[in-house]
């Protein structure tokens, strides 16, 4: 993990390895299956190349800057969360997965990419009920939603009609002009409605 970390910041930053077809790190020193794989798997290895380079992006933005502790912390967090992935049924789903939801994140969440202004959402008919969501431009979308002092990254998935989006025991489910949104574990679905 600390080999993956380590070079995720080195290849990038130094122009080395980044730039040849592998990943960011060495695939001389891979330990665990999942890393193997990503050295193995050159789309992998190409969403792994991506991911380093928006993490140096994000690491240079003012808000990691103010607090890189926590960015580190999160990334070697994630590291660990995608070598997990050996225990799944589909081992390149997942990696694959995760490198892009983790990418899309550091885009929206550092400000990476740009993004359309705020809208405020009044859910449920109740003017103190209101949710602030601030759509990205990222590749799948993403949206992060405010509620209450909390916040949520979510990430659009497909759906039937309409645009919807799932975080965290979070979800906005957007369809002619109305959102179902649900903010938290067993919680029950908001119909909200932009306010005007």
């Amino acid at each position: 993990m600390a080999l993956a970390l380590t070079s995720l910041f080195g290849a990038v930053l130094s122009g080395g390895p980044a730039l040849a077809q592998g990943p960011s790190f060495s695939c001389a020193q891979a330990s665990s299956s999942v890393e193997r794989l990503v050295c193995a798997d050159q789309s992998l290895s190409d969403l792994d190349r991506k991911l380093a380079e928006v993490f140096v992006q994000a690491a240079a933005t003012r808000m990691a800057t103010a607090d890189p502790v926590t960015l580190k912390a999160e990334q070697r967090g994630w590291i660990k969360g995608r070598d997990d992935c050996w225990k799944s049924k589909d081992m390149r789903g997942c990696v694959e997965q995760l490198y892009q939801d983790r990418i899309v994140e550091l885009q929206a969440r550092y400000g990476l990419v740009a993004a359309e202004p705020p809208i405020v959402w009044v859910c449920d008919g109740d003017a103190k009920s209101l949710v602030t969501v601030r759509f990205f431009d990222t590749d799948p979308p993403t949206l992060i939603a405010e509620r209450g002092g909390r916040s949520s990254l979510m990430y659009g998935r497909s759906a039937a009609s309409g645009a919807r989006y799932e975080g965290q025991n979070t979800a906005f489910w957007e369809h002619h002009g109305e959102a179902a949104v649900v903010w938290g574990v067993g919680a029950p679905e908001m119909t909200c409605r932009p306010l005007r």
